[in-house]
């Protein structure tokens, strides 16, 4: 594998998450550009980093018909949404997604990143997806998602997979999930008005189990998932201060290292339901049952709400997956940085504190990173629409360095 392959591996197997399972289709004409990354400042990981461009186009082609495409470097996601294909409040949802590297696996173990039991995965995937609104006249929505899927994955060697390791059986697989959704978010980095109490179920049926590894795990034959989610994401209207809260509950029956929750690192929009863990590894806890509390909160730190001043926070009680238990049920984790933000788009860098994470030298573990979201949509209307003919000065909008 070329050293480009290797540094796209890690981050194709994030990037194309972030709009799966959606539990509606998006009624806002979207083009997001969206970039996540965390590097460890102890130890070695597996490279923390999502990169994609969301596109969402409602009257595709039709007026019923809503495209939405999430295209990462290696990898894409796409759905077909049929607006009222069964009734005024049922909509269709046709799903492909396909590519390199997005079931990729990485060994982490007792706070130690394992290449030798790693390995590089493959897939591509057609599903069907119903969402069906329950309160057509309630302020806020209740929508419930049925949606059946079947998928294909191939593993491969990485780089430094160990010859002794024995690679799990190339399989196809049956997913069925079920869910209720009250309220919702934008896919975007902190928003500035949302809220959302949801309860999901997930099935997957797997065509091959069996032994790999060094003939010390298995993959079951099937999986049942069951997880909700309470979340609140509001800003003050005198103060402009911005906090979000979330609070997840997750179990697995028949859990095993493809079907357990995986927490870790801060990367928001890595996937729909991000378990985030600030300074940790990413995907470095590995449970069958887990708790997690989080927050953060951005205060101004100018009358233009430019720059800002972000405090994170997460802990997490978890039941550990069967041959990855560490010392302790509790982890949690805390950060800062500074956002700067403009009607097009947004950018922090920070620092965050693994406070348990297991490190050669004991408990404790340092990270940095940096979130960035463009609104290519508004960006584009800046750039090419100024107040006066010139380029440079739309440039000047977009990027909100000089001017009103």
């Amino acid at each position: 594998m070329t050293a480009s392959l290797r540094w796209l591996t890690p981050l194709a197997a994030a990037c194309f998450a972030p709009c799966l399972g959606h539990a509606q289709i998006d009624p806002v004409r979207r083009d997001l550009i969206q970039i996540g990354y965390n590097l460890a400042l102890q130890g070695h990981q597996p490279l923390a980093a999502y990169a994609f461009f969301y596109h969402n186009q409602p009257e595709f082609l039709r007026t019923n018909l809503t495209l939405r495409v999430a295209l990462a470097p290696t990898y894409l996601d796409s759905e077909l949404g049929v607006r009222q294909a069964f009734g005024p409040h049922t909509d269709l949802g046709i799903g492909l997604a396909g590519g390199g590297f997005a079931d990729s696996y990485a060994e982490i173990r007792k706070g130690q990143y394992l290449p030798g039991e790693s390995f590089v995965g493959h897939g591509a995937e057609l599903s069907l997806r119903l969402y069906h609104l329950f309160n057509p006249e309630g302020r806020i929505p209740l929508h419930g998602v049925l949606r059946g899927g079947a998928r294909f994955q191939a593993y491969a060697e990485g780089d430094n997979t160990d010859p002794a390791f024995s690679l799990p059986e190339n399989r196809a697989s049956v997913n069925i999930r079920t869910g209720l959704r009250w309220g919702g978010r934008e896919p975007v980095l902190f928003p500035s008005l949302a809220m959302e109490l949801s309860i999901w179920q997930d099935t997957q049926f797997r065509s091959d189990e069996g032994i790999y590894g060094y003939h010390d795990r298995e993959v079951e034959p099937a999986a049942h998932a069951f997880w909700g989610q309470a979340a609140l994401s509001y800003t003050t209207p005198s103060q402009n201060h911005n906090f979000n809260l979330s609070l997840s509950l997750g179990t697995v029956i028949h859990p095993d290292r493809f079907s357990a929750y995986r927490l870790g690192a801060l990367l928001p929009l890595v996937s729909e339901f991000p378990l985030s863990l600030p300074g940790y590894y990413y995907q470095e806890i590995s449970a069958r049952n887990f708790a997690l509390l989080s927050g953060n909160y951005l205060v101004a730190l100018d009358s233009r709400q430019r720059w800002n001043l972000n405090f994170t926070a997460a802990t997490a009680a978890v039941d550990y997956l069967d041959g990855l238990e560490q010392p302790g049920n509790w982890h949690s984790g805390v950060g800062t940085g500074i956002l700067y933000r403009t009607s097009s788009w947004k950018f922090m860098v920070g620092y965050a504190y693994g406070v348990d994470a297991i490190r050669s030298h004991g408990r404790g573990a340092h990270s940095i990173g940096m979130l960035m979201q463009l609104d290519w949509g508004q960006a584009k209307e800046e750039l090419f629409s100024p107040t006066t003919p010139n380029l440079w000065q739309g440039l000047q909008r977009v990027l909100g360095l000089f001017g009103n």
